[in-house]
């Protein structure tokens, strides 16, 4: 089944993409909850039209992104947690940590667009996180997890 996404969708594809899906996957989720809808051939020449008249305004939306991402990779992200013994932390740091601690730095990003390598950690160290800013512009940033001081 041929749809053309109007939401972004996680592991499928962004706003305007045109995705081949199952057709269950297509007729029972995408379509009723509003993330898609079918890939007529009107609905692909509306899509052109919508994609031409929107790539002006999307090289200023890259232009920022870019901006935002050399701001994002200038920083240096340290994320305290309670260390038990050796390096193991008590739970664990994940997408929301690193989220706050760049909105900390003046940055505000939505968690989901952030992933970190492997999912959650569990041990201190550096690390990578990839946020995805725009379909196009992806910033890696380094940070590290140090144990928290105790008082």
């Amino acid at each position: 089944m041929e749809l053309i996404l109007k939401k972004d969708v996680a592991n499928l594809g962004f706003q305007d993409d045109i995705v081949m899906v199952k057709n269950g996957y297509g007729r029972n989720f995408l379509i009723p909850q509003g993330y898609a809808v079918l890939a007529t051939d009107s609905a692909k020449k509306q899509l052109a039209e919508t994609l031409k008249q929107r790539s002006h305004k999307e090289e200023n939306i890259i232009k920022e992104a870019n901006k935002t991402a050399d701001a994002i990779k200038a920083l240096e992200i340290k994320i305290a947690a309670k260390v038990g013994a050796g390096d193991k932390l008590f739970g664990s740091v994940s997408n929301v940590e690193v989220a706050e601690a760049i909105a900390k730095e003046g940055i505000e990003l939505d968690k989901r667009y952030i992933s970190i390598a492997g999912g959650l950690i569990k041990r201190t160290g550096k690390y990578n996180a990839s946020i995805r800013l725009h379909r196009e512009v992806i910033a890696e940033l380094p940070f590290e997890v140090i144990a928290e001081q105790k008082l």
